[in-house]
């Protein structure tokens, strides 16, 4: 049976959804539908990205249920996940890790398509030129994710004064 529960992050509020073959989305949410109060099988989950959004945890270690995804969404989301906490890659970078060079469109789709945000780190591809582009939940999410993981490289103007 799939469980949901609700998390108030401090970039909004993350509806997750799961079983105990493991999480099955993390997706921003403009309303509470339900429980709030997490089922055992998606405890550890919220507990992680408490740890994550407090700046104490850099991986996340949880069961994930891809669902009935395509081998290919698969493959590009095994290979985000090998993205090191602090660290951004491109597009073409994960179309190279998973011996397709030339599937660089597709992989933007598959991070498009992540239904698990945060733990399966879509926000942490970039642009080949190093700018940021193409985040479901707008570049200013993405912005605060990678400030929050790396605040040197991606701090705001003016923040070190």
């Amino acid at each position: 049976m799939v469980e949901k529960t609700y998390y108030q992050s401090p970039i909004g509020c993350f509806e997750i959804t799961g079983t105990e073959n493991g999480i099955q989305s993390v997706k921003l949410t403009d309303e509470v539908q339900g429980n709030t109060r997490a089922p055992e099988c998606l405890k550890a989950c919220v507990e992680q990205l408490k740890e994550y959004f407090r700046g104490e945890r850099t991986d996340f270690k949880l069961k994930i249920d891809w669902l009935k995804a395509t081998d290919f969404n698969v493959s590009v989301w095994r290979a985000l996940l090998e993205i090191p906490y602090g660290r951004t890659t491109s597009y073409s970078a994960i179309a190279e890790k998973i011996d397709n060079p030339k599937a660089v469109r597709a992989v933007g789709l598959a991070n498009r398509n992540n239904p698990i945000a945060i733990i399966v780190p879509c926000h942490r591809v970039i642009a080949k030129d190093g700018k940021l582009q193409g985040y479901f939940y707008g570049l200013d999410v993405k912005r605060q994710l990678l400030q929050l993981e790396n605040p040197t490289s991606f701090a705001t103007q003016g923040s070190l004064f």
